[in-house]
């Protein structure tokens, strides 16, 4: 697999008519001074004379799924609260000189809350180009290092370099294969690195998975598995070791629909009560673990 090649032809995503009109503005922008300070949201401070600019650009650029983030007192107000996830994970984190990947990393988020622990290099890979644009619009302040590939998890195994630290984050269950996405995360590891899973589980001992058509109105969820199965999924993918982080159910205070989307959020996906999802399975459950290579 030759992902120069890949990474190539991809670039003429940017041409598309719904992409090349976001593009065209966000290359106009010039940021002369910024500041950025890195909390739950991820707050800037720039010239305010850009903010015109720069909130018709934040608007062309929806929908915002990850985030939040604060440019001056623009306050981007993503569907999901994505610190909350955070905050779960970084008492489990050593990511201080590390090389790490986000596979899946949407608009980079997670990759500039990363910036915090002081990794050797970070990457993130996400086949698409509006969450590309969403990254190159924030990093235009911040100016971190972070690269940007428009890769998915099938080019892990065939990447340039290897990680110590995977993020997986919200993956898995869109994969017609879990046991061989996860042995490709395994490929891109470093001899003793570990992959950070977060993923749907169902309740329950047996060793079964749920296959749905559809689930909380998605049509691209093919496996949720009890965590016993898993824990044999991983086994399968060889993991030497499995840690137990933890494990929660998703809120409409965490995912919700904001001005800053289009279209439905989790208040839709679930029934009245918020017991079940609208074709009558478990609400979304995340599971949290550690894999080691």
């Amino acid at each position: 697999m030759n992902i120069n090649e890949i990474l190539k032809e991809r670039q003429k995503w940017f041409s598309w008519k719904n992409i090349a009109p976001i593009k065209e503005e966000l290359d106009k922008l010039e940021v002369k001074e910024a500041s950025f300070s890195i909390k739950d949201a991820i707050e800037i401070k720039t010239q305010e004379s850009l903010m015109p600019q720069i909130e018709k650009i934040a608007k062309m650029l929806k929908p915002w799924r990850k985030g939040p983030f604060k440019i001056n007192d623009l306050f981007i107000d993503s569907e999901w609260r994505s610190y909350i996830k955070w905050n779960t994970l970084i008492p489990f984190l050593d990511l201080e000189n590390k090389d790490v990947l986000d596979v899946g990393c949407n608009n980079g988020y997670y990759m500039f809350r990363m910036l915090e622990m002081n990794p050797k290099s970070i990457t993130g890979f996400d086949p698409s180009a509006l969450f590309n644009l969403q990254f190159d619009f924030i990093n235009k302040f911040l100016k971190s290092d972070i690269e940007y590939k428009l890769l998915g998890v099938e080019h892990v195994p065939y990447y340039e370099k290897k990680f110590d630290v995977i993020f997986c984050m919200g993956v898995l269950y869109h994969r017609k294969d879990p046991i061989d996405m996860l042995k490709e995360l395994k490929a891109g590891l470093n001899r003793g690195g570990e992959v950070i899973l977060d993923t749907l589980m169902i309740e329950g001992n047996e060793e079964v998975a749920l296959s749905p058509m559809r689930y909380a109105k998605m049509k691209n969820v093919y496996f949720i598995p009890t965590l016993k199965t898993l824990y044999n999924w991983c086994e399968r993918a060889k993991f030497s070791d499995i840690e137990f982080i933890g494990k929660r159910y998703t809120t409409t205070n965490e995912q919700r629909k904001t001005e800053w989307i289009e279209g439905e959020s989790l208040d839709s996906f679930l029934n009245k009560e918020q017991t079940k999802t609208i074709e009558g399975y478990e609400p979304p459950l995340r599971v949290y673990l550690k894999l080691k290579n």
